[in-house]
C-alpha cells in the first residue's frame, strides 16, 4: 500500500501563507465543510481532477493511500481483533493548484442502505493555491499540448533524415515556466519502427576529436502521448520547465529502435528555434 505523500517545505510555505491569506481558523469553520459519511467496513475514494500533492487526515483512527496518482483512498483502522474505533475527521487534499476539505463522520448504518463511496473533487469545494514552480497543472499541460498536435506543421523549422525516417520539429512553443516541442518522425521504410526511448541532450554543436564530448540529458516533465511503435508516422509533443544553452550547442532529440537493427534518428534543434517559439494564445 503506498504511503502518502509527504509535506515538503515548499507545500508547509505555501499552506501557511494561504492559511493566512483565507484566515483558516476563523473564516472556516469544521460544520461549514462538505460531509462525508464514512462507514467501517467501506473504503471511501475522492477523484482529483489533478494529481494529489499532499493529504493530512486529522484522525488517526482512519487510514489513506494513493492507489493511483489522482486517487486518495480511505477507510477506518482495524486493532488486532478487527475492533473499529472510529472518529471523525477532516480530511484536506492539496492538488497542484487546489486545496481541499472535507468533514468526515462515521456511520454505522448509512441511510437507505447505500453510502457515496466515490467522491469527485468540484471545484466549489476547493480553494485555489499558488505554489512556486508550478505555473500549469497536468490537465492544463494536456488540453495545450493537444492543442498544438492538432495544428498545421511548420516547414521551416528543423528537420533530419536518417535509415529512411525523416525527423521534423513542426512546433515550438512556449506558455508560462513551459516549452512546449512538437515532433514527427515519418518512416518511407517497409519496416515497423518500436521505439525503445525517446532522450533530449544538449550537445556541442561541433565536436574536435580530440576534445572530450559534453553531454547534458534534460528530460521532458510530461510527454503527450504513449506510443511504443509506428509502422508510418509519428508524432507527439513533448513539454520542458524552461531552459536556457549556449549558441555553441545543440538540443538533440534521439529516438532510438528497439529491434537488433537499432536504427537511431537524432535531430538537432538550434536555440534560435527555442529563442522564436511562439507564445501559446490563451482562450
Amino acid at each position: 500500500m503506498k504511503k502518502l505523500i509527504i509535506l515538503t517545505a515548499i507545500i508547509i510555505a505555501a499552506l501557511q501563507s494561504h492559511a493566512q491569506k483565507i484566515n483558516l481558523a476563523d473564516g472556516v469553520r469544521k460544520s461549514d465543510l462538505p460531509v462525508i459519511y464514512l462507514p467501517d467496513s467501506l473504503s471511501v475514494h475522492f477523484i482529483s481532477p489533478e494529481p494529489i500533492q499532499y493529504v493530512d487526515i486529522s484522525s488517526n483512527s482512519i487510514a489513506g493511500d494513493l492507489p493511483v496518482k489522482n486517487v486518495l483512498r480511505i477507510k477506518y483502522r482495524t486493532d488486532s481483533a478487527k475492533r473499529v474505533f472510529p472518529h471523525d475527521a477532516v480530511v484536506t487534499i492539496v492538488g497542484e493548484k487546489f486545496m481541499a476539505q472535507y468533514h468526515v463522520i462515521y456511520s454505522a448504518e448509512p441511510q437507505g442502505g447505500a453510502v457515496q463511496t466515490d467522491i469527485e473533487i468540484n471545484p466549489a469545494d476547493t480553494r485555489p493555491l499558488d505554489f512556486p514552480g508550478i505555473s500549469l497543472s497536468q490537465p492544463e499541460l494536456r488540453k495545450y499540448a493537444f492543442g498544438i498536435l492538432n495544428k498545421k506543421p511548420e516547414k521551416h523549422l528543423a528537420h533530419s533524415k536518417a535509415y529512411g525516417i525523416k525527423a521534423n520539429l513542426n512546433h515550438a512553443y512556449t506558455l508560462g515556466d513551459y516549452i512546449f516541442l512538437d515532433l514527427s518522425f515519418e518512416n518511407s521504410t517497409n519496416l515497423s519502427y518500436s521505439i525503445e526511448g525517446i532522450r533530449f541532450k544538449i550537445n556541442d554543436k561541433k565536436v574536435n576529436k580530440a576534445t572530450t564530448v559534453q553531454s547534458l540529458e534534460i528530460r521532458p516533465d510530461f510527454t503527450l502521448l504513449t506510443v511504443p511503435a509506428f509502422k508510418r508516422h509519428y508524432r507527439n509533443v513533448f513539454v520542458f520547465k524552461k531552459f536556457t544553452f549556449p549558441g555553441n550547442k545543440v538540443l538533440q532529440a534521439e529516438m532510438s529502435e528497439q529491434q537488433l537493427s537499432g536504427r537511431v534518428i537524432t535531430l538537432g534543434i538550434t536555440y534560435k528555434d527555442v529563442l522564436e517559439a511562439d507564445t501559446i494564445p490563451l482562450p
